[in-house]
């Protein structure tokens, strides 16, 4: 994979880190951006806009990305599953593991089998939250989320888009009156 240039923010599930190469979004992160940063201008600014958009998500005040995806990053099946989910599964929806499987034409005689697969390949999404891996959840509850601090995680992000009621202690991401 080529250099990414790289932007961050800080949220209430962490630190997230965004990293495009000129063709779009290749990888979004919990922690830190990856030391290797690109100087290429629309890169940068990809990065830039990224960023922006993830604020606006994390606030609220966003439903949907408007980003191109490098999707360099992905090969086979993992591509064709993380298509499938990011143009058929929008904000505040969510799909079980098998039902994506099924819309992605996954088969198997064993029906766990295709549902494994797309657990496997949402634990392997470079670019979680922008494809929006933590709205795959299990038939008999929240299922695995690999980012961050985990299941904590894809609870909030579930919760800010409205899919699960808020807990007692789920808080918002502050909007400052600059932006």
């Amino acid at each position: 994979m080529t250099a990414l240039s790289w932007a961050w923010l800080s949220t209430p599930v962490g630190e997230v880190s965004v990293g495009c190469s000129s063709a779009g979004v290749a990888q979004v992160r919990y922690g830190p951006p990856a030391s290797s940063t690109s100087d290429d201008t629309a890169s940068q600014q990809l990065a830039e806009a990224a960023r922006q958009q993830l604020t606006e998500y994390f606030r609220g005040q966003r439903t949907a990305f408007d980003l191109a995806v490098d999707w360099s990053g992905t090969l086979g099946p993992q591509r064709d599953v993380l298509k499938v989910l990011d143009r058929s599964v929008r904000y505040g929806q969510t799909i079980t593991y098998g039902a994506l499987a099924s819309r992605a034409g996954l088969a198997s005689d064993d029906d766990s089998l295709p549902a494994r697969t797309v657990g496997q390949i949402m634990g392997s999404n470079p670019i979680p939250v922008i494809v929006p891996c933590h709205r795959v959840v299990a038939s008999d509850g929240l299922g695995g989320y690999s980012g961050g601090a985990g299941t904590e995680v894809k609870r909030w992000l579930l919760i800010l888009e409205g899919s699960l009621p808020p807990t007692l202690d789920w808080q918002p991401m502050d909007s400052p009156p600059d932006l």
